[in-house]
């Protein structure tokens, strides 16, 4: 990927990558800087055929653990869940299969890659989100592909969200491996962020690293990603 993954909001790149780089892959930023970022993203809707998910390859600056595009991984019927073990915890995110096939499945296809594992989380907002998944670990980086899913329209990033991140001239939906969770009640976010699912056990591991935030930035010490695991039961 460009640069994009600051995770959605070019300022903060949630953005969450702060602050308003294009190039960078944000979730998104802060409070108002969030809207403001949601705000400069391009206005126009994704294009019919995405809505049901599509995916192209996506050059990565830095080189690495390029993918090709997801094969099929989650399983309908089932509750699919990746868990993430990290040097704060682990947290499980139970997969919205139902809601964002496309996204579920490129998340739990690179669980099962092993292409989270040793990351870090690269970006903590105190009261905002957590981001992480990012090889080159500083907002830029991705899988070598990008998945494109219109996200639900009625979608809001309450307590527990896990969505995907991008670059502020992303088409909304656009998603890579850089992921966040939110951290705090509703961080106001308009639908433009790839739905992934919801934190369905250890939400005091996502506490944890979220009181190491000290800004819109790295953590005060590293949060690694020791490893993600894909399981539907």
């Amino acid at each position: 990927m460009t640069r994009p993954l600051a995770l959605l909001l070019s300022t903060l790149v949630l953005g969450l990558a702060a602050c308003g780089d294009e190039d960078e892959t944000t979730a998104a930023p802060p409070a108002a800087a969030a809207t403001e970022s949601a705000a400069s993203a391009p206005a126009e809707a994704p294009a019919a055929e995405d809505a049901a998910g599509s995916c192209a390859p996506k050059e990565e600056p830095g080189g690495g653990k390029a993918l090709d595009c997801p094969t099929p991984t989650v399983e309908e019927g089932k509750t699919n869940v990746v868990t993430f073990k990290t040097s704060e915890g682990s947290f499980d995110i139970e997969l919205d299969v139902e809601r964002a096939p496309a996204t579920a499945n490129s998340v739990a296809y690179l669980a099962k890659q092993g292409f989270y594992d040793g990351l870090d989380f690269h970006r903590v907002v105190p009261d905002f989100v957590i981001q992480g998944g990012d090889p080159n670990g500083d907002g830029t980086g991705g899988p070598g592909y990008a998945v494109t899913e219109a996200p639900p329209s009625d979608l809001t990033y309450t307590r527990g969200v896990v969505a995907m991140a991008k670059g502020g001239a992303d088409a909304p939906g656009a998603s890579g491996s850089q992921f966040f969770v939110v951290s705090a009640p509703d961080v106001g976010l308009p639908p433009e962020y790839a739905l992934v699912g919801r934190v369905s056990k250890g939400l005091g591991t996502v506490d944890k690293i979220t009181a190491l935030g000290e800004g819109d930035g790295p953590p005060s010490k590293e949060v690694e990603i020791e490893s993600a695991s894909f399981k539907a039961s």
